[in-house]
């Protein structure tokens, strides 16, 4: 019986490999597990093909010399494979990349994705893969389709293909692969077709993100969250409702998770829920808990906006003169390409770029400035969480400067910042600032992922959808300002009890808002939310009366002793000492420090110390350029330090308050998503966008600097 299994098995199994190494060893294994299981081989051998699966199953074949004959007659077999023998299952773990193409090889370099992505007649329009990009257009979600150009990706809509659109009848796609389809919103057309393919569709996430906020060991040793994916049809034709898509989880370490999937023979081993029903839903499950009735953040405030994308450290530093020296070794040098360090897929030296609105530029290639050309303006630069440094404002410095956010930039802009397209992880949901701020300012990691409070620079039209703040006084009874909700909604996401109260609905990304009914409720809720907002900006938005604009209350903690501000003793490391609550940076110490202001962290991201990381003497984070060798001459942050201490300070302090108040709301009655205006398509992109402004080359796809 097993050997008749293991004959129909050999005749049947096609595989397609395009490395020569991998495929020899495919050859060699096959045969000799068909033969251990008493199979007999077929006439023409094992079924391994050396070929390219992405590639046009009607190209012709390549002329191989007489010696190579047996090759040309194994490419002709692969293609008829391809294109012509039906076929009833597709498994496997293709691989996933992104391709990295630097702007001076645009034109040089083959882009990946084959005839999946452009077709035989050459053009991504007129392929099988403009099925998973067209209902990012209907969605207004085309900034995430960078995202798509992955090897995965083209694999996943090969199999379909070639499983269901190929022939017709049932079938089965089964990957392990890179997980981002489940939850990324460049994913959602590739979800919809998968859910208009399969009449049911599993899904096990095995976890293993070791780059996000909630990490987690892989079973492989890769950085990248990995799941596998079973996909079914029962029957001919396309299902005319969306497949139900189950899900279930296996966390543990690596050991315990091929542990519990050895354990696996049959789907009823694992325990499963249902994920979201429509189209493009992603491919994760929600609960019953009101939780979900509640708006998103982002239809509260519907325009987000990217943080800059600099893509180069030098142009940012913890003190202007750093930047002067820096800008001043770049002018003086014969070297200025070594020293700039041009980006693969951003800025390069010779080339000039528009300026930052509404800052003055100039035409001239950095390659090209004159040597005595003053450095540009500096200004205070929101880097990471509560971390304000200093970035040369020049467009030429900065791969994405993202303009929308320089060009509704002002003394009275407010932006707060969280995960919304990826997974929170353990403390406050949400950070603000002031300032014009980096991407990755939320937790050293982010996205489109910048809230500002208005949309004009003169804090005149603010970031509400339309209605929504006229529905919240007519149920207060009173007006509501801007003002109230963004601070409203800041207290909430503030609170750690947030991300702790509604941690496993989290998995799904975008933040929801239990909005209160209660007017009094609303009010007090905003006051505390006021006050984080005007110590989390430094003293600087959300100014209490008979405060002075930037400046902040003392905390507990001192300067114990300062910190030498002689060059020979700039500090080269810093410690905690819990039992005396003493932090000390060199020779300096601060004190009281609380264990909670030490230990404070945004997502995993711990502020106080990477906040000193960044300023010590060899510095922190990735260096590319001689020009990042250069540090602050002496110490000069012992104020700054204490200021960044003392919000923290006060921020512990505030947290019983904020607990108290989220408790408070979710026992009360609460507004639904339903009791609001949905965002019109307008109030999603910025008031006047501009024009796209220097085009980059990214990956696969043309990315532009207002990122659109």
């Amino acid at each position: 019986m097993r050997g008749n299994f293991a004959t129909q098995a050999a005749r049947n199994l096609h595989a397609f490999e395009l490395l020569v190494g991998p495929y020899a060893v495919a050859h060699l294994r096959l045969t000799q597990q068909i033969l251990a299981e008493g199979g007999e081989m077929p006439p023409d051998g094992v079924h391994v093909y050396l070929t390219d699966t992405l590639e046009s199953p009607r190209q012709l074949p390549p002329a191989y010399p007489m010696l190579y004959k047996e090759l040309g007659e194994e490419y002709k077999r692969a293609q008829k494979v391809k294109a012509d023998v039906p076929v009833l299952v597709v498994l496997g773990n293709p691989p996933y990349d992104r391709q990295q193409i630097e702007a001076a090889e645009t034109g040089l370099v083959r882009r990946k994705g084959g005839w999946v992505r452009f077709g035989d007649g050459g053009k991504e329009g007129e392929s099988i893969f403009k099925s998973f990009l067209k209902p990012l257009e209907a969605l207004g979600w085309g900034v995430h389709a960078k995202n798509l150009y992955n090897d995965y990706v083209y694999f996943w809509r090969w199999a379909l293909w070639k499983v269901f659109e190929n022939k017709s009848g049932p079938g089965i796609v089964s990957f392990i692969t890179a997980a981002s389809y489940l939850r990324g919103p460049g994913f959602a057309g590739m979800r919809q077709v998968m859910r208009q393919t399969f009449d049911d569709l599993w899904i096990i996430d095995l976890e293993g993100d070791n780059l996000g906020a909630r990490k987690t060991e892989n079973v492989f040793a890769i950085q990248t969250p990995v799941a596998i994916a079973v996909g079914v049809r029962y029957g001919d034709g396309q299902p005319d409702t969306p497949a139900a898509v189950h899900y279930t989880r296996v966390s543990g370490t690596q050991a315990e998770k091929l542990h519990t999937l050895a354990q696996v023979s049959r789907f009823a081993d694992l325990p499963w829920r249902p994920c979201l029903p429509g189209w493009t839903d992603l491919f994760l499950p929600t609960g019953d808990k009101p939780y979900w009735n509640w708006s998103l953040v982002t239809d509260l405030f519907p325009w987000q906006v990217n943080g800059v994308m600099a893509g180069r450290t030098w142009p940012i530093s913890p003190d202007v003169e750093t930047l002067h020296k820096c800008w001043r070794d770049l002018m003086k040098s014969k070297e200025r390409r070594t020293l700039f360090k041009n980006s693969p897929t951003g800025r390069k030296v010779h080339l000039t770029a528009p300026s930052l609105p509404p800052l003055k530029g100039s035409a001239i290639s950095i390659e090209k400035l004159p040597a005595d050309t003053p450095a540009p303006e500096s200004i205070r630069y929101a880097y990471r969480s509560f971390d304000r440094q200093w970035l040369l404002a020049d467009s030429r410095l900065l791969d994405r400067p993202s303009p929308d956010l320089w060009r509704f930039h002002s003394n009275h802009q407010v932006y707060l910042t969280s995960l919304l397209t990826k997974v929170l992880g353990e403390g406050p949901a949400a950070a603000a600032t002031a300032h014009i701020l980096d991407k990755d300012y939320f937790c050293n990691r982010g996205a489109r992922d910048v809230i500002p409070l208005w949309r004009d620079s003169e804090a005149k039209e603010p970031n509400v959808t339309a209605g929504t703040l006229e529905t919240l006084a007519q149920a207060y009874g009173q007006p509501v300002k801007a003002e109230d909700l963004f601070a409203y909604c800041y207290a909430v996401l503030a609170s750690p009890d947030y991300v702790h109260s509604f941690w496993d609905e989290l998995t799904i990304p975008g933040p929801r808002l239990p909005l209160t009914r209660d007017a009094a409720l609303f009010a007090r809720v905003a006051e505390v939310g006021r006050r984080l907002l005007w110590l989390h900006t430094y003293g600087e938005r959300f100014i209490p009366p008979g405060h002075k604009p930037g400046r902040i209350p003392p905390g507990k903690a001192q300067c114990l002793k300062g910190t030498p501000a002689a060059p020979e003793k700039y500090p080269e490391k810093f410690s905690y000492d819990l039992a005396g609550g003493q932090l000390h940076v060199g020779e300096g110490v601060f004190g009281p420090v609380r264990p909670e202001v030490w230990e404070f962290s945004v997502s995993g991201f711990q502020v106080v110390q990477h906040w000193l990381a960044h300023r010590m003497k060899k510095g922190a984070g990735k260096k590319s350029s001689p020009l990042d060798q250069i540090r602050p001459a002496a110490w000069q942050f012992d104020e700054e330090l204490l200021d960044l201490l003392w919000v923290l300070e006060h921020t512990v302090d505030l947290w019983p308050s904020l607990t108290k108040t989220l408790r408070d709301i979710l026992a009360g009655d609460l507004f639904a998503a339903s009791d609001f205006p949905e965002p019109r398509p307008e109030e999603r992109g910025a008031k006047g966008h501009l024009p796209l402004l220097g085009a980059i080359v990214s990956d696969e796809t043309e990315v532009h600097e207002n990122d659109r």
